[in-house]
């Protein structure tokens, strides 16, 4: 992306540091959020993740570093960020005994809205998050974990904040309960910024734009899926299902890519149908090149053929080793040299 297309920065953070005592949990991250994005930021536990989240949304400081939410620099103003913001804790707790809509409007009131506007704005977050007719008249303790969701999530809404943060709003959701929630940003998508803390990678894949993968308190990796991808696997994965001589297929597939691994050869019925897995080194367009040359041959019978990419939980697995097995060389660095003394 240009830096003319380039959204202009919602978040912006440089060298950001934290800890608890003697742990590490932000290790100088830096990071920017355009305006309208939706950016997943993931993490094993203990990553950083929710100390960041926390941070950036005013409710506790950074020890160093420099962090600027919706042009308020935290450093500063640290209580003016959440007059720009919504967030959505993991753990949400909402008064079971009043009705969705009273709460609704018991927060506006505390968020400064009043009159006509607070009306408005309780009628458009309750249209956004799935939540009219009869739910908004119920007691908020008689509903699902997924309907406690969306009210939360309708109160983050509730100013027209320019960032949404939400931490695990779809953990212990049904698929249902979760899609509305990615209808949601969809929706908004462009309009409001979102950043999204999850573990449910699937989720993330489905809705962001683009991800910040946390290991040990640093960003390990950062991009769109088709740029983690290329650097985090440097081999693609072609499937076919084919119908005629093995040694004729692999002779093809070879005098094409010389380099190029069966990694699976299993039947797929009777018929004699087997399914081939390839992994080639050399890219995308030789794995194309091979599957056209293959389809062509009047010798073989190819019945379905496909060539994947990684999904993010393969990348984030990869990510976060790297980072795990460098952070354990270094600790037994660590204790070599107290052993040496």
């Amino acid at each position: 992306m240009s830096a003319e297309n380039k959204p202009l920065p919602i978040i912006e953070v440089l060298n950001l540091r934290k800890k608890y005592g003697n742990i590490k949990a932000l290790n100088g991250i830096s990071f920017s959020i355009g305006k309208g994005e939706i950016v997943g930021f993931l993490g094993p536990n203990g990553a950083g993740k929710s100390t960041t989240l926390k941070i950036l949304s005013g409710l506790i400081p950074a020890d160093s570093g420099e962090a600027k939410v919706c042009d308020v620099d935290l450093a500063e103003e640290e209580g003016e960020v959440r007059n720009h913001i919504g967030y959505l804790a993991e753990n949400n707790p909402l008064p079971e005994d009043l009705r969705v809509i009273e709460y609704l409007k018991f927060r506006g009131l505390l968020k400064g809205l009043q009159g006509s506007r607070l009306r408005e704005r309780t009628k458009v977050v309750l249209e956004i998050c799935d939540l009219e007719r009869k739910i908004s008249e119920r007691k908020i303790g008689n509903l699902s974990k997924g309907f406690r969701q969306r009210v939360g999530i309708a109160d983050s809404l509730l100013t027209e904040p320019r960032l949404v943060i939400l931490d695990e709003p779809t953990i212990g959701l049904d698929p249902q309960q979760s899609a509305i929630t990615r209808k949601m940003m969809e929706r908004l998508r462009g309009e409001v910024s979102f950043l999204l803390s999850s573990h449910i990678l699937s989720e993330v894949e489905a809705c962001c734009d683009r991800m910040i993968i946390l290991s040990h308190g640093q960003i390990v990796a950062e991009g769109t899926l088709f740029d983690l991808q290329e650097r985090f696997v440097n081999k693609t994965v072609f499937e076919i299902v084919a119908l005629g001589n093995k040694i004729n297929l692999q002779k093809k597939v070879r005098n094409i890519d010389s380099s190029c691994e069966l990694l699976l050869d299993d039947p797929v019925e009777t018929t004699g149908k087997r399914r081939y897995i390839f992994a080639t080194k050399n890219g995308e367009s030789v794995a194309e090149r091979i599957v056209k040359v293959l389809v062509e041959d009047a010798k073989l019978r190819i019945f379905e053929f496909q060539i994947t990419r990684p999904d993010l939980e393969t990348i984030f697995l990869r990510a976060t080793k790297e980072n795990w097995d460098k952070s354990d060389q270094e600790q037994r660095n660590k204790i070599k040299k107290g052993h040496r003394k």
